[in-house]
């Protein structure tokens, strides 16, 4: 397999173009390779190298590069996958006061009872969700990406997110369920995390926190997808990651966190 120079600027295309992920298929090895991959081949994409090379995990276990120019190929886009962004969130409640009205005071729900409001504090985060139904099809189609404003990687790789929540270890999470095709960099995630953080904060998680949701005939809960202290934004491998369950509980606002 011979290999030339490559111009930085055509390589940073071609790393563009066709992200870590993306699937291979062989039309026909034009390389002198003693023992080619047969065409009709398929593989996914591990990286392009400083020369342009195209290294290819085959399906059928293998491992031989690609060249542009020298061996036929198609590209397909890597197929899509869900990405999990968790945000601890707490649920503040006011009571009916023996019919009175309301209390003027909200109380933080505990840990167990914020589960079993679940059902409907996710029920309501999809309602929230629902007024992009008369945005246009872009909002339809991307929910909150719709509304990046940047030009880079995330608007290339992440196709779109929304807000719900989830139960996990016994708690009641925020979470951006984000779907991405490829892999994204450390900045391009500490991006997405921001903007993440800037909805939660600022936008969508700010209107939402206003919105009572009625528990029964005695109950109105507030939930607050953003707290100015004791709150972090963390895929599922750095919240729930074997390495967070050595560390053991840990201190949140809202109660203990359990690893």
């Amino acid at each position: 397999m011979k290999t030339m120079s490559i111009q930085k600027e055509w390589l940073d295309f071609l790393r563009e173009q066709y992200p870590v992920g993306s699937r291979i298929k062989l039309r026909e090895m034009g390389s002198d390779d003693p023992c080619p991959i047969k065409p009709g081949a398929t593989g996914t994409l591990q990286y392009i190298d400083d020369m342009g090379t195209f290294f290819v995990a085959w399906d059928n276990g293998r491992g031989l590069g690609l060249v542009i120019g020298q061996d036929s190929f198609t590209v397909s886009p890597p197929p899509l996958q869900t990405l999990k962004l968790y945000m601890p969130l707490t649920v503040g409640y006011y009571v009916n006061e023996d019919g009175c009205g309301w209390s003027d005071e909200e109380y933080t729900m505990g840990a167990s009872e914020a589960v079993g409001c679940a059902p409907q504090i996710i029920n309501a985060l999809r309602s929230e969700h629902r007024w992009l139904e008369n945005a246009g099809p872009e909002e339809m189609e991307r929910g909150l990406m719709a509304y990046y404003d940047e030009l880079d990687g995330v608007e290339r790789k992440v196709q779109s997110y929304w807000l719900t929540a989830e139960v996990r270890d016994g708690r009641l999470w925020g979470v951006a369920e984000c779907r991405v095709r490829g892999e994204l960099t450390p900045d391009e995630l500490q991006a997405l995390k921001d903007d993440v953080e800037g909805q939660a904060a600022d936008g969508l998680g700010e209107n939402f926190e206003q919105r009572g949701i009625r528990i029964g005939d005695e109950q109105e809960v507030y939930v607050h997808l953003w707290q100015s202290e004791g709150w972090s934004i963390q895929t599922e491998q750095e919240r729930f990651g074997p390495e967070q369950a050595q560390d053991g509980p840990r201190q949140v606002q809202g109660g203990l966190e359990l690893a």
